[in-house]
């Protein structure tokens, strides 16, 4: 695998100035990516790679490209605190140093998006988790995540004893609310009595939910304190605190967009790592770059759902793949989402 660039942006200035170093090939045409193949670029979520969810599955996308597709990669990781012109600077100078696509992983690059595209039409910007900003050069790629998380209910319901789990949302938002939607609705309509204690870390503005570990592990001991025996927690990097509080107390947690009973950094905690709703974010990564580099480049609402396995449950924990009755559950809701039997929340 070739070697990446990273970026470590703080603020407009800092930010071209990272890139007119590290970046390879690059100019200052407004749309220079025209004349320049194989260069693509992905800009992280709050939390960065490292995150052992969202944004390690975003680079596992661009790592798998420049394995099979031999195109040069560039990351670009957020900045505490930044605003949406540190954003817009980025995009920028990523889009001005030659590389197509060029990705936002997660939602609050739309609005940075929504600014920057139309100065370079002949770039392709993937936006990841929002359809609010649409264009003719935005690829919108987007996952059904309630769907996912209605299994993890399904699951929950099944294995826990206390017939209490907990939700943890790393902000408030529309998107994370997606999350405990389906969550709550498959616990309830796999076993009504069984209470589910919701607690978001932050509130927009404030993204800090989604990168500060703490706070994840604060709250889930909170929850297991007041009886949960199975925490969901959907809160990027803070959702590893939440497992690492479940695992050193005997309980079980529920990971989030990666399959994280396999990330490394969470190798001390598998076991308590019951399974993951995984939203296949790498493959959308990749297929946006392969559509690119085919002169076919994706645009519009691209969107991964259960029944073409864009969202999903993992099963790579042995204990999990043992509890034949939740896997047969499980199982049996996933069908009958697929086939149109069950519709899930999209909210509380």
């Amino acid at each position: 695998m070739r070697r990446i660039t990273r970026i470590a942006t703080v603020g407009i200035a800092s930010a071209a100035l990272a890139l007119s170093a590290t970046a390879c090939g690059g100019n200052s045409s407004s749309d220079s990516s025209s004349d320049n193949g194989g260069k693509v670029a992905i800009a992280y979520d709050i939390g960065g790679r490292g995150d052992q969810s969202f944004n390690d599955a975003a680079y596992a996308g661009l790592a798998k490209a420049e394995k099979d597709l031999k195109v040069d990669g560039t990351e670009a990781e957020p900045t505490e605190g930044e605003g949406d012109p540190d954003k817009v600077s980025r995009l920028t100078s990523l889009a001005r140093a030659g590389n197509n696509p060029v990705i936002g992983v997660g939602f609050a690059y739309a609005p940075a998006i929504a600014q920057v595209a139309p100065k370079f039409p002949n770039t392709t910007f993937g936006l990841i988790d929002d359809t609010s900003k649409t264009g003719k050069n935005i690829a919108n790629l987007v996952f059904n995540e309630e769907q996912g998380s209605y299994l993890a209910g399904v699951a929950a319901a099944k294995v826990t004893k206390s017939n209490i789990v907990g939700f943890i949302g790393g902000v408030e938002t529309p998107l994370i609310k997606k999350f405990e939607a389906g969550y709550v609705q498959g616990v309830k309509d796999t076993k009504k009595n069984v209470t589910v204690k919701v607690q978001y870390l932050t509130q927009p503005p404030d993204f800090g939910g989604f990168s500060k570990p703490d706070l994840g592990k604060a709250a889930a001991q909170g929850q297991i304190d007041a009886g949960a025996d199975v925490i969901y927690a959907a809160a990027g990097l803070a959702g590893s605190g939440s497992i690492e509080a479940a695992s050193k107390a005997g309980k079980w947690a529920i990971g989030v967009d990666s399959d994280q009973y396999n990330q490394k950094g969470l190798a001390a905690y598998k076991a308590s790592i019951l399974t993951s709703v995984t939203k296949d974010v790498s493959g959308a990564v990749f297929n946006l770059i392969k559509s690119v580099e085919d002169g076919k480049p994706q645009t519009g609402e691209i969107r991964y759902g259960l029944a073409k396995n864009g969202v999903g449950l993992a099963a790579s924990n042995p204990a999990y793949t043992k509890m034949t009755d939740v896997t047969a559950a499980v199982d049996k809701a996933k069908a009958a989402i697929t086939d149109g039997t069950i519709t899930v929340k999209t909210a509380p």
